[in-house]
């Protein structure tokens, strides 16, 4: 079975929040996209047809936001592009004449009826090059008029909102060559139609108060202007397509055939789709979300010195982007999502390059927690993201049979161990008299529950969280293995996780509540059971060495049913928790104080169910548990799966509409619940 497109039908008339509240996302490769609304407008600041990741100027930045495309088409003028205004004017005619929305192969496509002449735009990246095409086709009727006019940004796409008033661009043409260079800086764009048009016309515009309706909901700035140097008149014939090209990679992509950028991706998406055992292409639900994977996983584009380096001595170098459109590589998100994104897909080398890329970013005994956007140094506070590390590795060495990586870093690993022994940054170290691992320091958030705004850390969980315990004790486990395994023999390691193991027990299983504490031991010399009822203890149970003893898991895994699971994930907080959220909405202080008390994740269900079939082996009744999470495909973000969802029914996708962790670990699950367990 191949690949089923995601066909979503318009008529004039309907709701036309259906639009403008679905996205698209188009990724290269390199950690660069293009994104809007099914609408044609933006609505929100991250949204442009051309986001390349730079090196120089490092990081992601929007080149054109806007696009405007008007069609003259038998007496009609209509607008395919356009914006909505903060004065309440909606600038555009995609909700009049389109017919048809179609996600396929990783590009969206829209086909226009105007008044029976028929018209397809797709929009396409050719991967690892920071281009991109939009393609036009006249299906049905005569010639028509197209008039493409790009609206310039110019700015990161973290940045604050443009709205200046004299614009310092330059615009050269020389030989069909069009540039646009921002004054003193060295953004520099180049773009142009194929085949040649009949012509530029430069007419400077400046796109005042453009609305981001998204960011007004979230409190943030939500009006920008955009500046436009011109735009191109071209006549679409029927059987000759026309493609706006924009690049920064030089003359040379300009050149590009949009038709065969289109077949070319579409070839390597079918290519993808051959890697996974064959079980997986066969079912569509899999198929979609092996495709899905493919937006995340990255050469740094931004950090291009590392690859050619890496490729000096024979490496390739690999992380993961996060979540689109405002995550970059965060090592904890890498590390949970390479499995589902790198091994239930089949990419073995690139999980392989993923875990050797990462190495060289230990400090101290720490795995980055993140690369922020535009830098090349990284930040270290996490204590979670250094112990997914080894899990992700065993996962590796599991699935591909691999067993030279962990020869290969084993010193690394062992560095990790003693670095935790003795302690390191941010009071993360091992308490001698438990052999627990302790972490905590001011104003720092060190789990995956990180939430922090105006210097309010939501959920500190400062002292001996219950999954730090789970993963501290699988890494023991692990290395007592791979010590062996290296010719390198070390029963420290193995006391050590039978002391965990022995603690862990004695220590976080409350009788009274059915479930785990969420943590013990706060602050130094500080008595605590926290007695949240969180999804944490999950993986206290479904890592590869469980610490939590087989008599506690029936009770523990029911209690997170009832309190916790709901048709999209797992809620953060269960219900009656004075600090529960039941919507993720608001300025961002009301969504940070809701995004771990209550709000639910995706992608905590597939260490769910892990856990869950560890306990009772029926994958059928498992597979009930994701029963929802396929239409939400044709939901939000188009063919990809959101970050988070509010906590109670209608259950409304929040956050960013593309999460690698969201589509790695909900394919893992749906292929541990599948009959033939493909994974």
């Amino acid at each position: 079975m191949k690949l089923q497109p995601i066909e979503i039908d318009w008529r004039p008339g309907e709701d036309l929040s259906a639009l403008r509240d679905r996205e698209w996302l188009v990724t290269n490769g390199l950690g660069g996209f293009a994104s809007g609304s099914l609408l044609g407008i933006n609505t929100r600041r991250h949204h442009g047809l051309f986001v390349p990741n730079l090196a120089n100027p490092k990081g992601r930045h929007i080149l054109i936001s806007r696009f405007d495309e008007e069609i003259d088409a038998r007496g009609r003028h209509v607008k395919i592009g356009g914006a909505e205004y903060l004065d309440g004017r909606l600038d555009t005619d995609v909700h009049r004449c389109l017919t048809r929305f179609r996600w396929h192969h990783l590009m969206p496509t829209w086909r226009y009826d105007i008044g029976g002449v028929v018209i397809e735009k797709t929009i396409v990246m050719p991967h690892n090059q920071n281009t991109v095409c939009v393609v036009y086709r006249l299906l049905e009727g005569e010639a028509v008029e197209l008039r493409l006019r790009p609206f310039l940004a110019f700015r990161r796409q973290d940045a604050v909102l443009v709205h200046e008033a004299e614009w310092p661009f330059t615009l050269l043409f020389s030989r069909g060559l069009y540039e646009v260079r921002r004054d003193r800086t060295d953004l520099a764009l180049q773009f142009g139609l194929t085949p040649e048009s009949e012509g530029f016309t430069c007419h400077e515009v400046v796109g005042e108060h453009a609305l981001y309706r998204v960011e007004q909901l979230r409190g943030y700035d939500h009006s920008e202007h955009l500046y436009s140097p011109g735009y191109f008149t071209a006549r679409l014939q029927p059987g000759q397509p026309l493609t706006f090209v924009a690049t920064t990679e030089g003359a040379e992509a300009l050149q590009c055939d949009g038709m065969a950028a289109i077949e070319h991706q579409q070839r390597r998406v079918e290519r993808l789709l051959q890697m996974p055992p064959p079980a997986v292409a066969q079912d569509p639900v899999a198929a979609q979300l092996v495709a899905a994977a493919d937006a995340f996983v990255v050469v740094p584009g931004s950090r291009l010195d590392e690859t050619r380096q890496a490729r000096a001595s024979g490496d390739q170098v690999r992380t993961v982007i996060a979540g689109y459109h405002w995550f970059g590589d965060w090592g904890r998100d890498t590390m949970i999502s390479r499995e589902g994104l790198t091994l239930c897909t089949g990419r073995h080398a690139e999980a392989r390059a993923i875990l050797q890329t990462f190495s060289h970013y230990v400090r101290d005994g720490l795995l980055p927690n993140l690369f922020p956007e535009g830098e090349r140094e990284a930040l270290y506070h996490t204590v979670d993201a250094t112990l997914w590390y080894f899990h992700a590795l065993d996962r590796y060495t599991t699935c591909s049979g691999d067993r030279s990586l962990v020869r290969e870093l084993f010193p690394v690993l062992r560095q990790i161990i003693e670095h935790h022994v003795r302690g390191t940054r941010y009071g993360i170290a091992m308490d001698p008299h438990d052999g627990l691992l302790h972490a905590g320091a001011p104003s720092y958030q060190l789990t995956w529950m990180d939430a922090k705004v105006d210097g309010w850390v939501v959920t500190p969980r400062r002292g001996k969280p219950v999954e730090i315990q789970a993963l501290w004790h699988n890494a023991l486990r692990l290395m007592a293995d791979w010590a062996v395994e290296t010719g390198s023999p070390d029963e420290r390691h193995g006391r050590l996780a039978e002391q965990v193991r022995a603690s862990f027990n004695q220590r976080y299983w409350s009788p009274a509540l059915l479930h785990l504490f969420d943590v013990v031991d706060g602050e130094p010399g500080e008595e605590v059971h926290d007695v949240a009822c969180r999804p944490n203890q999950v993986f206290a149970i479904s890592l590869r060495h469980p610490v939590l003893d087989r008599v506690h898991w029936a009770p523990v895994l029911d209690t997170v049913r009832r309190q916790l699971l709901t048709p999209w994930g797992l809620r953060t907080l269960a219900p009656g928790h004075p600090s529960y959220k039941p919507t993720y909405e608001g300025d961002l202080r009301s969504r940070d104080a809701a995004y771990h008390q209550g709000t639910v994740w995706p992608w905590l269900i597939g260490h769910f169910i892990e856990a869950w079939l560890k306990q009772y082996p029926d994958r059928e009744a498992a597979r009930r548990f994701l029963a929802d999470l396929p239409a939400h495909l044709s939901e939000a973000g188009v063919g990809s799966i959101s970050e988070i969802f509010d906590a109670e029914p209608p259950g409304w996708p929040r956050g960013c509409v593309a999460q690698a962790w969201s589509v790695a670990e909900v394919l893992r699950a749906w292929l541990m619940t599948s009959a033939d367990e493909a994974s």
